[in-house]
């Protein structure tokens, strides 16, 4: 490299777009619900064309920040946690195999803090949902050829219950974003592995109990050990090479 300054990043009018719209709701001049100011308007005072406007714009949609009704104008979301995380799901599905185990170390540090919370705000109403789901299970493990997308969709269910219960959406939204890749994994666990289904729903039902008794360390303590089980599944067998 000769002397001189480095060269600034080109910035694309586009990104100019987004981040004007990421600063003017920051900032409050933009809020939830809020309709864009016409086009003319937004696209003069961010100083750009219309082109990189309806570009940026359409970027912030397919984030789940703005959204475009017809004939209408555009709109600020309602910025719901569980709408912008989402796109996270689609990040966590594109890892290989390499960083399953990871992200299920994510998801067991997530879960069994929302399974604490839980214990603690969980309504008699999804404590009944929660009970429904593993009765289904039970019912399901009985026969002589379980459905295992059944018992894993169930068991996924369940831990969407617990996560929601604990009254953090930003807490929900997260794990509801590793639910994808975690589903294809417990469900090669479960075709593989003899047994796995009804060792899960032992462990459910143990966590159920905790919340039940609105124990918060039991609850966080089932919930880890429910979870390290297939942290050592993936371990020993090693995890799954595509996403």
């Amino acid at each position: 490299m000769t002397g001189g300054k480095l060269s600034e990043p080109t910035v694309s009018q586009t990104d100019v777009v987004v981040e004007g719209i990421r600063q003017m709701i920051i900032d409050g001049r933009l809020r939830p619900g809020s309709r864009l100011p016409v086009e003319n308007d937004l696209a003069a005072a961010l100083g750009v064309s219309r082109t990189p406007l309806r570009e940026g714009v359409r970027a912030l949609s397919m984030m789940g920040i703005l959204e475009t009704r017809r004939g209408d104008g555009t709109y600020v979301t309602k910025l719901d946690p569980a709408m912008l995380l989402a796109p996270l799901g689609f990040v966590v599905d594109l890892q290989d195999g390499s960083a399953t185990p990871h992200l299920h170390a994510v998801r067991r540090i997530l879960e069994t803090e929302a399974a604490a919370a839980a214990a603690l705000h969980i309504s008699s109403s999804k404590l009944e949902s929660a009970a429904e789901l593993l009765r289904h299970n039970e019912a399901e493990l009985a026969l002589a050829e379980p459905n295992h997308e059944t018992v894993i969709e169930n068991d996924i269910a369940f831990h969407r219950i617990i996560a929601e219960a604990g009254g953090n959406p930003v807490l929900a939204a997260l794990v509801a974003a590793l639910g994808g890749r975690t589903m294809r994994d417990r469900l090669r666990r479960s075709i593989s592995q003899p047994g796995a289904d009804e060792t899960a729903h032992r462990e459910h039902l143990s966590i159920l109990a905790a919340l039940t008794a609105q124990d918060p360390d039991r609850a966080r303590t089932r919930m880890a050990a429910h979870l390290f089980t297939v942290e050592d599944y993936l371990v020993e067998h090693g995890a799954a090479d595509t996403p």
